[in-house]
């Protein structure tokens, strides 16, 4: 009899538990309709899909326009073992002094970078034709020489476009880096340069001031005393005194052991990233060591460079 009273309690409570007959029996969950949303706490939310323990992605910074290679936004000079200097013209061409400055490189085999100006430009396309021809190398000294960094960026880059377009327009090759007059830019404008034009900005490492026009022999003697490895010379075509001290100039130089390279030229020898990269790996190297000593478990060592 207790056997019987026990079977039948259980035969109720099943009863109760079974869905009311005013609820539809084929209603289907909210979670396979996807109706149902759940906002879950970071904490879960990174449950989902399990990634501890794996670094994410680097990624590399990706060579500038017309580059084989990262470049820094800004260059005064290059770290190099080698005894190199890049002399470099401005604000040419010029129709009388460009041409005998020409000669002059061509006879001691000196190749140089020209940073012409639009205004110039158009005056003597043929000049830029020859330099090309001749092996050296044109940057982009903008339209008009305007002060850059008193420019909007949008002004900034369509004076630079214009000068891009002339240069090509007269001789076929696009610079690959400007130089701004006067030295005047931002540190924002010369990441939107290298950002947007592929342009890192040139400056120096020596200026003999020749735009005040001190004489031939201070010119040389400010750019030959001035004058180390990786240095990067500026002086100016434009005027007739500069390019009557640039014989001297050169044949001290040479005397000296150095040789000419254009100014992409110099930045492929700069030996600088190569030992940040080695100092970046060591400093990994020994956090990953320090980690190891101290019982952790260290991250995989990046391989060096």
């Amino acid at each position: 009899m207790r056997i019987l009273l026990s079977a039948f309690s259980a035969l109720l409570l099943l009863t109760s538990c079974q869905v009311p007959s005013s609820v539809s029996k084929e209603a289907t969950s909210p979670l396979a309709t996807g109706e149902l949303k759940v906002a879950l706490p970071p904490l879960f939310a990174g449950l989902e899909a399990p990634t501890w323990g794996a670094a994410p992605p680097k990624e590399e910074t990706p060579p500038a326009p017309g580059w084989t290679g990262p470049v820094d936004d800004t260059y005064t000079r290059v770290k190099t073992s080698k005894k190199v200097v890049a002399i470099t013209f401005d604000d040419g061409p010029h129709p009388e002094n460009t041409p005998r400055l020409l000669d002059m490189l061509k006879e001691r085999k000196i190749k140089a970078t020209f940073y012409v100006v639009g205004d110039m430009v158009k005056y003597g396309p043929d000049l830029l034709k020859r330099m090309v021809d001749e092996g050296h190398e044109i940057g982009n000294h903008t339209v008009s020489h305007g002060t850059l960094s008193r420019m909007s960026n949008d002004a900034l880059l369509k004076e630079l476009r214009a000068a891009h377009d002339q240069i090509i327009e007269a001789c076929g090759v696009a610079p690959i880096s400007m130089r701004p007059p006067g030295g005047a830019i931002k540190k924002d404008q010369k990441e939107l340069m290298l950002r947007e034009l592929g342009y890192p900005t040139i400056l120096w490492s020596v200026d003999p001031e020749d735009w005040k026009r001190p004489g031939p022999a201070v010119v040389t003697s400010r750019l030959v005393n001035g004058a180390s490895p990786g240095g990067i010379l500026l002086v100016h075509d434009l005027h007739k005194p500069t390019v009557d001290a640039m014989p001297s100039t050169f044949d001290q130089l040479l005397a000296m052991g150095y040789e000419f390279v254009t100014i992409s030229e110099l930045i492929k020898l700069d030996e600088a990233p190569a030992e940040r990269a080695a100092e970046e790996a060591r400093k990994k190297a020994e956090a990953a060591a320090a980690g190891v000593a101290a019982g952790g478990t260290a991250p995989p060592a990046a391989p060096l460079p």
